[in-house]
């Protein structure tokens, strides 16, 4: 067993990662197959995260990654005296965080021959936190690997992807993430039709294989296009979807905040409804970045409804285009509507509707008012 074998699809990156922990075995620091920064790129779901804290945990564990020992086991969870994982929930990473991260990263190793940095959204610095990083990057301590992920090479400053080696990893085909899938007791039907719906995102194929309601959603997502005729049931398309959005965050959100508030208190010694000096200030603060947590939530949860919603022009796409082999539709089990609309459309029309979804998830991207935006868009699929 190691602690590479969970990612899925991924020989290549595998391959290499396996030889740079040779090499820093080895004490063959900045050689060919050794760096101190490496920037993992991908698509969503394509384990960019998995893949540098299994990086991780091939350095510090005395075995290269036995996925047995509790220096694999608690490097994978980001909790090992030697990793500082960066997982952002709110909308970026600001430079008050990037600062003490960088502190903390010159530290001498603990217990390991590394300390190991990953930033899990490296995409959501801001200019400034991303020029603070760089200047650490550019300047590394002896002990120090910076693992940063991000969807594209783009999406980072070129000063710090000139300084960093670039893995790219590929989306894990329906093949693999379905064998994944049947290997966890998931009924090979399920398996398929969450492993297709997903396209190939591990994560995303796992929550719809095991929640049944989930799979529901999906499919009351997808019939909603069905339903618009005029502009007034476009406007109520949008409101169901963004309605749907903001209660399903806001029920994620409560039992977050709940357990973080309490815990925040009693770390600060709350007695009934009293807290110390300095404890209602942290609280304000958990608040605040709870309230932006809740805000990304939202919008990831639109952005998950319109990719679900653009596989199924996809799929009248490919049946307005001519024969097509079975089981080559995404969304096989509403093959009779897709045929319904495919016959009353014309592919034209469809690759308009399919560029208006594109730029909606663009939009929302770029903070733009989740209504309007969904509005817009329906308005455009009638």
């Amino acid at each position: 067993m190691s602690v590479f074998d969970a990612l899925v699809d991924q020989t290549e990156t595998v391959a290499v990662l396996q030889e740079a922990t040779r090499a820093a075995k080895n004490h063959e620091d900045e050689s060919q197959n050794m760096t101190h920064a490496w920037l993992f790129t991908g698509p969503p779901g394509s384990g960019r995260s998995n893949a540098a804290l299994a990086f991780a945990a091939a350095l510090l564990c005395p075995d290269s990654g036995c996925n047995a020992c509790i220096n694999c086991a608690t490097a994978l969870k980001g909790t090992h005296a030697d990793v500082e994982l960066v997982r952002t929930e709110g909308l970026s990473i600001k430079i008050e965080e990037v600062r003490e991260l960088i502190t903390r990263a010159s530290w001498t190793p603990s217990v390991a021959q590394y300390r190991v940095v990953v930033i899990e959204d490296a995409d959501r610095l801001t200019e400034s936190a991303a020029n603070a990083l760089l200047k650490a990057i550019e300047e590394p301590g002896l002990r120090t690997v910076w693992l940063l992920c991000a969807p594209t090479l783009t999406d980072v400053l070129p000063t710090i992807r000139s300084r960093t080696r670039n893995l790219t990893l590929r989306t894990p085909s329906i093949k693999a993430v379905t064998k994944l899938l049947e290997s966890e007791s998931v009924p090979s039907q399920v398996a398929e039709l969450s492993a297709k719906a997903s396209q190939g995102h591990i994560g995303r194929a796992r929550y719809l294989a095991k929640n049944p309601e989930a799979r529901t959603r999906r499919t009351d997502i997808l019939k909603l296009p069905l339903t618009i005729t005029d502009i007034a049931s476009a406007f109520k398309c949008a409101g169901l979807l963004v309605d749907a959005a903001k209660r399903e965050a806001e029920v994620d959100a409560e039992k977050r905040n709940d357990l973080e508030t309490t815990a925040l208190k009693e770390a600060w010694g709350q007695q009934g409804s009293r807290i110390v000096q300095g404890g209602a200030k942290a609280v304000k603060e958990l608040e605040k970045d709870q309230k932006s947590r809740q805000t990304r939530m939202v919008r990831d949860y639109l952005d998950r409804a319109l990719l679900d919603i653009a596989t199924f022009y996809r799929d009248i796409l490919l049946v307005q285009s001519g024969p097509f082999a079975e089981g080559s539709l995404i969304n096989g089990d509403m093959e009779r509507e897709i045929k319904i609309v495919a016959t009353n459309t014309n592919a034209e029309s469809t690759l308009r509707k399919l560029e208006a979804i594109m730029k909606t998830r663009a939009q929302l991207s770029r903070n733009a008012a989740p209504l309007l935006a969904v509005e817009a868009l329906m308005v455009q699929l009638r």
